[in-house]
């Protein structure tokens, strides 16, 4: 399942992965994939912000800002049966992010 383009906080630094796989493991997406002993991001947008792989990455290479964005905002309002909302619109004149 996909959420929205390009509005993910997901970030993997190559640099500090090791490879473990664990990523892969816990991730209910399939965001990641291990190519030349390090884990990738394969699509970003797949990603649902739960946090999972950065709470079991053993080398801390993942950063993501779990349960905010635009991707909670559509699970809450499948949940609710309301209007997505993700607290970006309007006041800081950027728009809804939604």
């Amino acid at each position: 399942m996909k959420y929205l383009s390009n509005v993910t906080t997901i970030s993997l630094t190559e640099e500090k992965c090791t490879g473990c796989g664990i990523c892969l493991e816990v991730c209910p997406h399939h965001v990641f994939v291990i190519e030349n002993r390090k884990a990738s991001l394969v699509d970003k947008d797949r990603c649902m912000e739960c946090g999972a792989c950065m709470m079991n990455c053993p080398s801390q290479a993942l950063f993501v800002d779990k349960g905010v964005g635009c991707a909670a905002a559509l699970i809450n309002s499948i949940i609710t049966g309301g209007d997505p909302t993700c607290g970006c619109s309007g006041d800081n004149g950027k728009g809804s992010c939604c």
